[in-house]
């Protein structure tokens, strides 16, 4: 699994295009698949940036608690130095 995935990440950074990968992410990713993906990011910013509960991110981002709860014991599981190069991933 991890050389098919490995692959698929070889893809996506091969292209600089905005449009070329939006028309990659639409061939690989079911419209639901996408959201799911932009709904759990947004849950790890707001985790990560700490100023809204579990349920304010929930009320906000539409997502349900169970989705970010696992998305917080993800993050609870994470070495220091692995959260702090997460927050420059996605934060920045």
């Amino acid at each position: 699994m991890r050389a098919e995935w490995d692959s698929v990440l070889e893809k996506v950074v091969s292209h600089q295009d905005h449009n070329a990968l939006l028309e990659l992410f639409e061939l690989l990713l079911t419209e639901e698949e996408r959201s799911a993906v932009a709904g759990r990011l947004k849950v790890f910013q707001a985790l990560l940036l700490g100023e809204m509960s579990q349920r304010q991110i929930a009320a906000e981002c539409k997502i349900s608690i169970a989705t970010i709860t696992r998305c917080s014991n993800y993050l609870k599981h994470m070495s220091q130095d692995q959260r702090e190069k997460i927050k420059q991933l996605i934060l920045s």
